[in-house]
């Protein structure tokens, strides 16, 4: 009778204690160098110049007087463990963004940047 008994404890502990982790990292665009905005003076570089030191535009917001250049990154980073009656997971994403305003002669007037993709962590939510 103990013999059966340790051997439903040891069964249910090994179902309950069988499970997987994870940990995955996923990545969104090209990234962007910050040095590269000090090649960026407002009053003289245009919207070309902009597309030629950072690619394509992520998105172009229409303004009354002209256009903003909205460049995004993203760095993602998940952790995971898949118990049989438990799962615990987390997940954290960070963005870097750079919005250049262009006025209607094709004009950088100013940006604004903010990078903070290298702050994405992994760990558990415990």
């Amino acid at each position: 009778m103990k013999r059966a008994l340790r051997i439903m404890i040891l069964l249910l502990v090994v179902f309950v204690a069988a499970g997987c982790a994870v940990i995955g990292r996923g990545r969104d665009f090209r990234p962007i160098e910050e040095n590269t905005l000090s090649q960026v003076t407002p009053g003289k570089t245009t919207a070309a110049d902009v597309v030629k030191l950072f690619g394509p535009p992520t998105q172009i917001v229409k303004l009354s007087n002209g256009n903003a250049y909205v460049y995004d990154r993203s760095l993602s980073k998940a952790t995971g463990m898949w118990l049989v009656l438990v799962t615990f997971a987390n997940y954290d994403t960070q963005y870097d963004r750079i919005v250049f305003f262009i006025n209607n002669g094709d004009i950088v007037t100013h940006y604004g940047s903010s990078f903070k993709s290298d702050a994405a962590t992994y760990g558990m939510p415990f």
